[in-house]
């Protein structure tokens, strides 16, 4: 009797606390996913509608585990069914329609995204130096993040609907190249950090999370630019396949959380090194001038650059001035840190939630190579780099769960976590081929 009034009392509890737009947010998810079955269903295999009808209480729960998820998630279907009924079918109208072609469309929408960003990115580095007005810089730099990942959401729900528009045969979700994962690693990475932002209520760790964002916007840019990577093209046999919607999103959650544990690590090693005086003993910013460095020696040295090379060198330069100015501020840096256990600890968080989806991730990719190859597992460079990483943050929860690894040590760790996850990520493509060829650069 007192354990069914104690459930009864937990379940009132939980419901007891939504509120009015909580239900009516419920009522939107739930009669969208009947509208999109009524609709589609003909079109989708039995897979395919079982993540249709799971996805709807999914986005319920999401949506009221965080609130404001809801207004986002609102926000991205309202302007992503204004694009597809602007449309009305012909993909011409995106150079005629004034919103499609200057907000709406994918491309436009994404370049929104990439703008966004970079000034999300500014705004938390001015609230870092600030003083007075540092916490209003911050929010600015917060809201315009938000607006920057409702902008990669549309770009990519427009992006899809286009595909389909060039031809039925050629449609598909835009998680399959170098250009759209890209979009999807930075939306992701920073939705992440902005709830990590919102449970310890602190923004100052923005200004850290944010740059790496923008690299990624900024390599995003020069692959359009260079290889126009925006063209949508048709999949490869292997990768028209349901596996790839869930096994390309998980990957990239474990990528996105794997590298805002970098960053957010490489903020406690700048706070624990802050009182230090003698040059050559801040590790931390000189191995982030090298890191920089690296990616458009490279990329050079891999004959990549030959059609934008001027872009790497002012990448180069931006690189340097970032480090510079991180030196020199870094005891103002410090002190508008937060405290040593919240960093540790969204650290340790960020690595456990990218782990768990990277080895679902990992399962995943090993069925869909069964289904496309006929082996599980084939030692191809991807793969083995999969499990390099996944081995690496193994051992890094093992060992702070069994062993309590905390402070310095767990933090140079996640650090170095980086260069592997973005060998992985983006280094196989360059120097390594394989099963796993579809984003060459």
């Amino acid at each position: 009797m007192n354990t069914a009034t104690t459930t009864l009392t937990l379940h009132e509890g939980f419901f007891s606390r939504r509120n009015w737009f909580d239900w009516l947010f419920a009522l939107f998810v739930a009669v969208g996913g009947l509208y999109a079955f009524a609709r589609y269903a003909g079109y989708m295999d039995v897979y395919e509608k079982g993540i249709l009808i799971g996805a709807v209480p999914a986005a319920i729960w999401i949506g009221w585990f965080w609130r404001p998820l809801r207004v986002l998630m609102v926000a991205v279907a309202a302007f992503s069914l204004l694009a597809l009924a602007s449309y009305q079918g012909d993909l011409a109208r995106a150079d005629t329609v004034f919103w499609l072609k200057y907000f709406l469309s994918s491309q436009s929408a994404i370049l929104w995204m990439s703008v966004l960003f970079f000034m999300s990115t500014a705004f938390y580095w001015i609230g870092m130096f600030s003083n007075a007005q540092a916490a209003a810089m911050e929010r600015i730099g917060s809201r315009l993040a938000w607006v920057a990942v409702g902008m990669a959401l549309v770009g990519t729900m427009v992006r899809w609907y286009e595909s389909y528009l060039i031809g039925a045969d050629i449609g598909h979700i835009p998680v399959s190249n170098l250009y759209e994962v890209f979009v999807l690693f930075c939306w992701l990475t920073t939705t992440f950090y902005l709830f990590f932002e919102d449970q310890y209520k602190t923004r100052s760790l923005g200004a850290f999370v944010m740059l790496v964002v923008s690299a990624a916007v900024g390599f995003l840019l020069w692959y359009t630019v260079v290889r126009e990577a925006h063209e949508i093209q048709p999949l490869v046999p292997a990768l028209k396949s349901w596996w790839m919607k869930l096994h390309v999103p998980a990957n990239f959650i474990g990528y996105g959380t794997f590298s805002l544990s970098a960053m957010v690590a490489f903020a406690y090693l700048i706070k624990q090194q802050a009182g230090q005086t003698v040059w050559y003993k801040l590790t931390p910013l000189w191995l982030l001038g090298m890191a920089l460095c690296f990616v458009p020696i490279a990329f050079r040295q891999r004959g990549i650059a030959e059609a934008g090379g001027s872009y790497w060198v002012g990448y180069a330069l931006i690189s340097a001035l970032i480090a510079a100015g991180i030196l020199l501020g870094r005891q103002r840096i410090a002190a508008r840190l937060p405290s040593f256990e919240i960093l540790d600890d969204v650290m340790y968080k960020s690595i456990a939630v990218g782990f768990a989806f990277f080895t679902i991730a990992t399962v995943l990719g090993a069925l869909w190579a069964a289904e496309a190859w006929g082996g599980y597992w084939s030692w191809d460079p991807k793969e083995t780099w999969a499990l390099i990483v996944w081995l690496n943050y193994a051992a890094w929860l093992h060992m702070r769960l069994m062993k309590g690894l905390r402070g310095t040590v767990s933090a140079w760790w996640a650090l170095a976590g980086l260069a592997v996850t973005t060998f992985a990520f983006l280094g196989v493509n360059m120097f390594l081929s394989g099963l796993h060829s579809y984003g060459t650069l």
